[in-house]
């Protein structure tokens, strides 16, 4: 009878470790930034402008329910394509980075509005773009 046990390599690819590591860590955050730019945009709908800060005429004016529908919209996204990284999907992984990318671009053109939430918003997604990018190459 012969052994139908398959051969195992000794050692994991290098560098595989750490792009587990990294998907994760990006997956986790983006389910972060998700619900919390779900929250945010539901403040908006709700409180509409007495949400948002008042400040001069800016080029990118939409009402504070405009805003709130844009971010509750993109959070849900964000945070189900996290859920879809964490379950291991390869796909997800670069949706995941245009995701943040089109996050980040929202909160950056929320600036004016809310600009302390909008800079922990972005620079959560510069590190969810840094981890799925990391984990896309896999390697150090």
């Amino acid at each position: 009878m012969a052994n139908s046990s398959s051969p195992r390599s000794a050692k994991p690819a290098p560098g595989s470790a750490w792009a587990v590591g990294a998907s994760t860590f990006a997956a986790c955050i983006m389910l972060m930034v998700g619900i919390f730019q779900a929250v945010e945009g539901l403040v908006a709908i709700v409180n509409g402008t007495d949400f948002l800060i008042k400040g001069p005429n800016y080029v990118f004016t939409f009402n504070a329910s405009t805003w709130g529908w844009i971010h509750l919209i993109l959070g849900v996204i964000i945070a189900v394509a996290g859920g879809a990284i964490l379950s291991g999907n390869i796909v997800a992984r670069s949706v995941g980075i245009a995701l943040a990318v089109l996050s980040a671009i929202a909160n950056f053109l929320w600036l004016p509005y809310y600009p302390l939430w909008a800079l922990v918003i972005i620079a959560l997604n510069v590190f969810v773009i840094w981890g799925l990018a990391k984990a896309n190459l896999g390697r150090d």
